[in-house]
């Protein structure tokens, strides 16, 4: 917890864990003990803490040059942005480099509206995309909402996260575009039906509206393939990619069509910081790792070994499981934050979520079966 006397402004409840440093999916606190992380700094950590890899190559380019904008071109921008298309649905070719997660999703919005010359979004009931102005006008809950309503920003009509039909009928000639998270983070992990997702491409299709996937949380290998939309099969016309990209450096990213690039002159967008060298090397590094470790095939591997060992302390102790590859969410009989407490007493943290009842596991994506099995150990005691 924050001193009284910090300087800092106290915006994030925080837990009782000190880290001074990391390897892998531990963290060392001051006193030398050790914390399995299964959280991941909100799904940052996607190649482990401090791979060797990833700040071999981040020291590597700050030594030769720390920073200059995207006033001067830099190759390592282009080599980043060359990477990021290869990994990506083959009609999404073009890149925009940004800093966080909620920038991305509002220079997304943006390119919406400028696109369809339209104002108003559909978005899903339970979806986070932000505590920017228009991002908190698509963001699901009234505390949000209420700060969007206070910019002037017209509010998204908000839909069921089950109800393909609702979502069909919602989207007409007035709508720019709809955003959707394929799993949502925030409410706890949860996937959302294959089926919302092709409505929401035959609906945009009907109407000239863009679909924008924001993967800020489920994108860069988390939910079984580089993007969720190449899991669920569904290419949206933008995608946003931020947390684990650069394994905890601040990059993010906008990838989108030829067709809406074509529409983009220069000076529609911008960003002082976006795409600077240093967060280049390291999200260049993190996609190599990701590559060469085979994460995404672990994610898999790992989150069924997660979900099947959760649903086998059965239903007395773990109702159901939700999300995909290593983005898990369990359902729980107690409120997750008594759970989350309890864990932190063996040592290992874990993440709650807006529904009181589900604890949400985002480990690194090189989180392996052997710290699978101790966290599953710990869960069985926690819950009996």
């Amino acid at each position: 917890m924050l001193k009284a006397t910090s300087a800092l402004l106290p915006v994030y409840a925080q837990l009782p864990v000190h880290p001074v440093s990391g390897k892998g999916s531990w963290l060392t606190d001051a006193e030398g003990q050790h914390w399995l992380d299964a959280y991941g700094g909100h799904a940052v950590a996607a190649t482990g803490h401090c791979h060797p890899r990833v700040v071999a190559a981040i020291a590597e380019q700050a030594e030769a040059l720390l920073f200059y904008s995207t006033a001067l071109p830099h190759p390592i921008r282009e080599k980043l942005a060359t990477a990021i298309v290869a990994h990506c649905p083959p009609s999404l070719r073009k890149v925009f480099l940004v800093n966080s997660g909620a920038e991305a999703n509002e220079n997304a919005l943006h390119l919406a509206r400028k696109v369809t010359g339209r104002q108003r979004f559909v978005s899903i009931e339970g979806g986070w995309h932000g505590r920017t102005a228009a991002t908190l006008a698509v963001t699901d809950g009234e505390k949000y909402m209420a700060g969007a309503r206070r910019a002037g920003m017209p509010l998204s009509l908000k839909v069921p996260w089950n109800d393909p039909a609702t979502l069909l009928s919602a989207v007409d000639d007035t709508i720019a575009g709809v955003i959707v998270e394929p799993v949502q983070g925030l409410t706890g992990a949860r996937d959302l039906p294959v089926e919302l997702l092709q409505a929401a491409r035959t609906a945009c299709d009907r109407a000239g509206a863009l679909l924008i996937f924001d993967e800020v949380q489920c994108g860069v290998g988390r939910c079984g393939a580089f993007t969720a939309a190449e899991s669920y099969g569904v290419t949206p016309d933008l995608l946003t990619l931020a947390k684990g990209l650069a394994s905890g450096l601040p990059i993010s990213a906008v990838v989108t069509t030829d067709a809406v690039a074509a529409l983009i002159k220069s000076g529609d967008l911008g960003s002082t910081f976006g795409g600077g060298p240093v967060p280049c090397a390291a999200a260049l590094a993190t996609l190599a790792v990701i590559d060469d470790e085979k994460l995404i095939e672990n994610a898999i591997t790992v989150g069924n070994h997660l979900r099947d060992g959760a649903l086998a302390l059965g239903p007395k102790k773990v109702i159901a499981t939700q999300g995909r590859g290593l983005l898990l969410g369990l359902r729980l009989h107690r409120p997750a934050v008594e759970i989350q407490t309890a864990m932190l007493r063996h040592q290992i943290i874990t993440g709650t979520s807006s529904d009181p009842q589900v604890l949400r596991l985002m480990p690194p994506l090189s989180f392996s079966i052997p710290e699978a099995e101790l966290l599953l150990a710990a869960l069985a005691q926690v819950l009996s």
